[in-house]
């Protein structure tokens, strides 16, 4: 197939442009005549939909992309606007190339009599299952601009989420590279001059000089051995976690246990998992089926398994509160709000508010780490430019003492 890139005007007169990977310029043509535009021009051009893919616009379809694309769909549908025709005008404004071809094929699909939930399911890996659940259950309710609010809520609080755990994750990944680069820079730069000036001193320098000296030609004279030693693990621990499943479980573990960071992760899932279970119950999407999209949405086994359990018992005829308190993953405080929803027949609204109060929880334990790290972060540094300076003019000062 060759790529043709085509300008067409509708019955409005209304420009019209895009890119269409045919067999020939008459497949174009017959595709623009049967929506119904005016063909201004086709031209053959050398980049296909596959190299369009690799241009710097096409970028990943984020969270923020889908909320963008989910409200803007709440709003034309509400206002009577049908469908097909809110894509083809969103997709005409739509900066990022994958997302605008994804919805150009949609639109398509749906042109030839297929829905909107079937058409969106062709690409599983942009829309999840949460979404083609959420769209499917507007469709068969006859509540398609209700489930496209509740989904774009959706995508905003995932994405408010997902940055302020990851702003979690930077800071003390910054705060150990410049630990590191000074570390760095001390033993290239300051530490052999400082060897030069000692070796034209002559004498015995001061024991805490000399052990910092030895530690110093210890890591220099094997620094090929220690890179590749930090290599080895760095690499082993990656194989182990991404291709055994005892090394996955393992720091499926160490990664919920950590001081802080592993309240982070646990308080997060927490929250996307209360917000995702009110928004597809409010739905009316099925517990269980609720519960076999959630269990596919973490990377962590521990809490991939406390979701498979809790669905085994609710199959087994346990309610739900039940079911996950049995998991013994689950806080406390989450089991009783979802058994207070259950009694009361307000789920949805009770796990809304829990989502709301761990994301909330998320906010203070990030705020509680940076306050953490700051200090800590001076403390280090100031450490090891002591040690450094100590060590460094310790034999200066012994010159010039009372007995120098």
């Amino acid at each position: 197939m060759k790529g043709y890139q085509y300008i067409a005007r509708d019955s409005s007169g209304q420009r019209k442009e895009g890119v269409r990977q045919e067999v020939s310029s008459n497949d174009v043509l017959a595709y623009l005549r049967e929506r119904g535009f005016t063909p201004v021009s086709i031209r053959e051009t050398s980049e296909s939909i596959k190299q369009t893919q690799r241009t710097p616009g096409r970028k990943r379809v984020k969270s923020s992309d889908l909320a963008a694309l989910c409200w803007q769909l709440n709003t034309m549908v509400e206002g009577g606007i049908p469908i097909t025709t809110a894509l083809d005008t969103i997709a005409e404004d739509v900066e990022n190339l994958q997302l605008r071809e994804i919805l150009q094929h949609i639109l398509e699909k749906m042109e030839k009599g297929e829905t909107f939930s079937d058409s969106i399911s062709e690409f599983p890996k942009v829309f999840n299952r949460l979404s083609y659940a959420m769209i499917l259950a507007g469709e068969t309710g006859g509540t398609l601009p209700t489930s496209l609010r509740r989904l774009a809520e959706y995508f905003d609080g995932r994405d408010k989420l997902a940055r302020k755990v990851k702003g979690a994750l930077a800071y003390p990944v910054f705060v150990f590279t410049v630990i590191v680069l000074i570390v760095v820079f001390i033993m290239a730069f300051i530490i052999p001059r400082f060897r030069v000036i000692f070796d034209q001193l002559g004498g015995k320098l001061p024991a805490f000089t000399q052990g910092f000296m030895n530690f110093y030609d210890s890591v220099t004279s094997n620094l090929v051995y220690i890179i590749g030693t930090l290599l080895f693990l760095i690499i082993s621990t990656s194989l182990a976690y991404t291709k055994t499943q005892k090394g996955h479980y393992l720091f499926s573990r160490i990664f919920l246990v950590l001081p802080l960071l592993g309240g982070v992760f646990k308080h997060a899932f927490i929250a996307i998992f209360c917000r995702t279970m009110s928004t597809l119950l409010a739905a009316g999407v099925s517990v269980l089926e609720v519960l076999d999209i959630l269990s596919e949405m973490p990377n962590n086994d521990i809490i991939k398994s406390a979701i498979t359990q809790t669905r085994e018992h609710i199959v087994e005829g346990s309610n739900i509160s039940a079911s996950m308190s049995t998991s013994g993953f689950f806080p406390n405080m989450v089991v009783k709000m979802v058994q207070v929803g259950e009694e009361s027949g307000s789920l949805p609204k009770v796990l809304d508010r829990t989502a709301y109060y761990y994301e909330q929880k998320v906010d203070s334990t990030i705020n509680t780490l940076m306050a953490l790290l700051e200090p800590i972060m001076i403390v280090t540094v100031g450490a090891i430019v002591l040690v450094v300076i100590l060590a460094l003019y310790l034999p200066i000062f012994s010159m010039s003492g009372p007995g120098g």
